[in-house]
């Protein structure tokens, strides 16, 4: 499969070529309070060019400023709006700054087709709570690296979903077993699995009954699927 430079339009629209079921990207909030695309919290890792590196923080650049530096994708930042616009896929918003989530819902508020085919994800229990809180018609996942991590939290996984109000669950592949999964699914809860990039990972999330997964090589990942399922159909 040919890649595009992430979170740029071109590999939106390489993954609606593909036929992925969902686009999962990363928003984050500018120095002048617009809403933005980017993993990283600066633009280095991701650069074109020097006009984008050695800027420091992107929160603390204006929009104009982000718009401005040349990215691998051969122009600044796509913003949320932007996004959304040359977009027909749903879309898994990972929150990066907490910042982002009163803002998310003043744009949401105003674009209520966008937001019907959300979900809002993310790391910071906090976070995904508030958004509860200012947005409770939107979907939200948190996410976490492995279920151990999810222990962590006062009261354990459930109570993590709990707090986040959580309408899916997406856990690192570590540690997760099918009865976990099967308690997830009773509390009526998707779970999605990560990281997918092996066969064996694909081996392992269909053994566990997992709902989803997100991959970096989509098209890959679909290889991987089918021929996992042709070995449960051969062991039949």
């Amino acid at each position: 499969m040919t890649h595009k430079p992430e979170n740029s339009l071109e590999s939106y629209a390489l993954a609606e070529q593909v036929g992925v079921d969902e686009i999962e990207l990363d928003v984050r909030l500018s120095k002048d309070e617009e809403l933005f695309l980017l993993h990283d919290a600066t633009l280095d890792r991701t650069a074109g060019d020097d006009s984008a590196r050695g800027l420091g923080p992107a929160a603390e650049l204006t929009l104009a400023q982000l718009q401005a530096a040349r990215l691998d994708s051969g122009r600044g930042v796509v913003t949320l709006a932007e996004m959304y616009a040359a977009t027909r896929t749903f879309i898994q918003l990972e929150i990066k700054d907490p910042a982002t989530v009163p803002h998310l819902a003043s744009y949401f508020s105003t674009h209520p087709d966008d937001a019907g085919r959300t979900i809002l994800t993310g790391f910071d229990p906090d976070a995904l709570r508030h958004a509860a809180e200012l947005m409770p018609t939107i979907g939200r996942c948190i996410i976490v690296t492995s279920i151990a991590v999810a222990e962590r939290f006062e009261g354990g996984w459930r109570a993590l979903l709990d707090h986040t109000r959580s309408t899916r669950f997406a856990c690192g592949l570590e540690g997760l077993t099918p009865e976990i999964v099967d308690s997830v699914h009773e509390l009526g809860l998707e779970l999605h699995v990560w990281p997918m990039r092996t066969t064996d990972d694909m081996r392992r999330a269909v053994e566990l009954g997992a709902d989803g997964t997100t991959s970096d090589d989509p098209e890959l990942a679909r290889t991987w699927y089918e021929q996992v399922s042709a070995e449960q159909t051969a062991r039949a």
